[in-house]
């Protein structure tokens, strides 16, 4: 059962062999994406007429980094990308404060007597709960099952991973070879959001444009 989208995809980003996310930045992209997938997927947000994210449930989710998103969203209204692009770096910290809490994974103690570092450094406890995960994705993509039939998260999850460029997943010949599967997977974003099923397919350009030349093959 999965964790939550903003969980989960941070799990799909990580490099559990070398014990790191293989490309911080583009994992801050993903999981704020995730977490705005997942708000509405609960139903808390949805979108008007001009395909800006709007607020339906202000009712706290449970969750500390939905809830954080939540508030953010409720201050004024944006664009999907426009929150995909804010706060990434503050939610992908959340997130893995969130998954330390729930013993996903460890955060090292920061060292008040050595070098500023931008982040802590996170391990993953069981590899396996991210090697799982990053196969089933990929075989959402790969495999035969009506797309109808892949779950809701692992549709999202598959979407994310291929229009984020995620090559941990899915290398880039395999996103030109199921190019008309993935853009199915995406389309089930577009049930209610069609402007994050957009925002989600366009994933990539808006790295490139906040990162100033990001992008992947």
């Amino acid at each position: 059962m999965s964790r939550g989208l903003h969980l989960d995809a941070y799990l799909l980003a990580f490099d559990t062999r070398a014990q790191s996310l293989q490309d911080r930045a583009r994992a801050g992209f993903l999981v704020r994406a995730a977490a705005l997938a997942e708000l509405a997927h609960r139903g808390a947000v949805d979108e008007d007429g001009a395909g800006r994210v709007r607020i339906v449930s202000a009712a706290a989710t449970g969750d500390p980094v939905l809830d954080a998103l939540l508030a953010e969203v409720a201050e004024r209204p944006r664009s999907w990308k426009a929150w995909i692009r804010r706060g990434r770096e503050d939610t992908l910290e959340a997130v893995e404060e969130r998954l330390a809490v729930l013993g996903v994974v460890t955060m090292a103690d920061r060292d008040p007597y050595g070098p500023v570092a931008p982040h802590r450094t996170v391990a993953v406890d069981d590899p396996r709960e991210a090697l799982d995960l990053q196969a089933r994705v990929a075989e959402a993509v790969r495999g035969g099952a009506p797309v109808a039939q892949v779950p809701y998260a692992d549709a999202v999850l598959a979407a994310l991973a291929a229009h984020g460029h995620l090559r941990l997943v899915l290398p880039g010949h395999e996103r030109h070879a199921h190019g008309e599967r993935i853009a199915a997977l995406t389309a089930r974003l577009a049930d209610g959001t069609p402007g994050l099923a957009r925002a989600v397919n366009g994933l990539n350009l808006t790295m490139v444009a906040a990162q100033g030349g990001m992008g992947g093959s």
